[in-house]
């Protein structure tokens, strides 16, 4: 399949692969449990040859689902039938917990005797110390048992049963991952390795790659997008969701899936890993963290803007500021806030990140604001009011070429942060990349960060690639020809997240005149009411 495909020729397809196959659109009752490539994958996991399985499948296609449905009756089993421990092991405690519950609902459908859900600690032992990590449990009458970690815990060794590896290309170090989970075959064990692609450097499409080379023997499967909607997944999101099912339906719907992942698309749908080394943050957790209902303000100026009279200038430029003075007025004063800026002025974007900081110091999105062709004047001024948002508790600009003179200026102003001030400005240097950006991620993985969904959001933060081992931008652009993007909002991100994580600590003072109604003092105070701020 192709995502070439346009919408148009889409909604062809399969209203002639319906024509083809009338009975198929007077289905009656309720269509079996499992969709088509779901039911092929258990089928093959059952057999007796099927020992070691690589799948690379595209995004929101539900295969885990159906794995979960796998293991509740694999462990559910007697020994006798083949029954065995089953073990998952996925990036993020979030996919872990997901699929538990899963396996649950599985297990109730079975009928089975899940004698237990719980959540426990994982020794995770080593040279250096002992240490554990957050696990998740579904104990079996048949004596088995489910367990799904959010890591790849050397404790495997020793273990056998099925290991199931989701999201293989996103795990920590997949190599050694599977030299512990290939020892279970020994003991009559199963090795599942299952993701999307993460760039063709990356260990799991190595691995594909020598399936398909013959120099493994291991069973191999690809359902990409296209695949799955002409097995009827777009047809079961109907029914679950209460939509009525058409060909027109489910072009338009998978046009949309398409256009948001933009240039990720045949990565992240079409299982084509991209060139170079793969993606920092993967796909499915940036979406899990775009919960955030923050506005996002995008405007251009016309190329010749500067030679337009003062008047014409000003009418331009007001909508824009009237929208970002709005969305000022609506911010939450209880809230701490934290400033990145991303300084261009010709080829790329200027972005201003704002996060807020709740008390319980998650850090959400609060305003987005991105300029193309916006002079330099005109970019001070809008940061100039981001900057007046309540509690702000630093602000990081970038400080590279022509970024230096909008953060000099905020630095005469609100002061620099060497000196107590909010302002840091950013030279950009590996070693930045390097220390600081690992923070970010962490944020992303212990759902520490909320951002709005925006699929050229997505793109940006794609974007960003582990390069000789440090979260780099390369320079490859995405989009339209005349509107490229080069990650500059993962960029503003990075600098607004570093700019909440200083330690700063807000000084603020009620004026004498205030208290004298209170004790009787009537002396006149200096009249100010400021509030500064100290560096921690």
């Amino acid at each position: 399949m192709s995502r070439e495909f346009s919408q148009a020729e889409w909604a062809e397809a399969r209203r002639q692969a319906m024509n083809v196959l009338p009975g198929l659109t007077a289905e009656l009752g309720l269509p079996k449990v499992l969709i088509p490539y779901q039911a092929r994958t258990l089928a093959l996991l059952d057999s007796a040859a099927c020992r070691v399985l690589f799948i690379e499948k595209s995004r929101r296609i539900g295969l885990t689902w159906g794995f979960a449905a796998y293991a509740a009756l694999r462990a559910a089993r007697a020994k006798t039938a083949g029954g065995m421990d089953v073990m998952y092991i996925s990036y993020s405690q979030e996919m872990t917990r997901e699929f538990i519950d899963a396996c649950a609902m599985w297990a109730r459908a079975f009928s089975d005797a899940a004698l237990s859900v719980d959540e426990y600690l994982f020794d995770d032992s080593d040279k250096e110390g002992d240490r554990s990590i957050q696990a998740f449990r579904i104990r079996f009458a048949s004596g088995y048992e489910i367990i799904a970690l959010s890591s790849a815990p050397r404790t495997l060794r020793g273990k056998q049963g099925v290991v199931m590896i989701d999201e293989a290309a996103f795990v920590d170090n997949l190599a050694e991952l599977l030299k512990a989970a290939l020892a279970f075959l020994m003991w009559g064990g199963q090795v599942v390795v299952c993701s999307t692609h993460n760039g063709v450097e990356n260990e799991f499409n190595k691995q594909i790659q020598d399936i398909l080379a013959n120099r493994s023997k291991y069973n191999h499967l690809r359902i990409d997008f296209d695949q799955a909607l002409m097995d009827g997944l777009y047809k079961r999101i109907c029914l679950v969701t209460n939509k009525e099912w058409s060909p027109e339906a489910e072009a338009q719907w998978r046009q949309e899936i398409i256009d948001f992942y933009g240039d990720g698309a045949d990565e992240e749908l079409f299982c084509i890993p991209t060139m170079g080394t793969g993606a920092w943050l993967p796909a499915p957790l940036i979406e899990a963290r775009m919960t955030a209902d923050a506005p996002i303000i995008r405007f251009e100026l016309p190329p010749d803007y500067l030679h337009r009279s003062r008047l014409e200038r000003t009418l331009l430029m007001f909508p824009h500021i009237a929208a970002v003075q709005e969305a000022i007025k609506k911010l939450d004063p209880s809230h701490m806030h934290a400033l990145g800026f991303d300084f261009a002025r010709v080829a790329d974007l200027s972005v201003v990140k704002l996060l807020s900081i709740d008390r319980l110091l998650k850090r959400r999105s609060a305003l987005t604001v991105e300029m193309r062709n916006v002079p330099g004047d005109e970019q001070k001024l809008i940061v100039g009011m981001i900057m007046k948002a309540p509690r702000l508790v630093g602000a990081a600009f970038d400080a590279t070429g022509m970024g230096w003179t909008v953060a000099e200026d905020m630095g005469r102003i609100y002061g620099f942060r060497e000196n107590n001030g909010l302002v840091d400005p950013i030279k950009f240097s590996v070693d930045w990349y390097r220390f600081n950006m690992p923070p970010l991620k962490a944020a992303f993985e212990d759902d520490a960060i909320a951002i709005s969904k925006d699929e050229e959001h997505l793109g940006d933060l794609r974007l960003v690639k582990v390069i000789a081992g440090v979260p780099s931008i390369p320079k490859l652009r995405t989009g339209e020809t005349s509107k490229k993007r080069h990650g500059d909002y993962a960029v503003a991100l990075a600098l607004a997240y570093f700019a909440s994580v200083h330690q700063w600590h807000e000084i603020a003072y009620t004026p004498v005149s205030a208290l004298g109604s209170l004790v009787g003092d009537d002396d006149d105070d200096d009249g100010g009411n400021y509030h500064g701020r100290k560096h921690w």
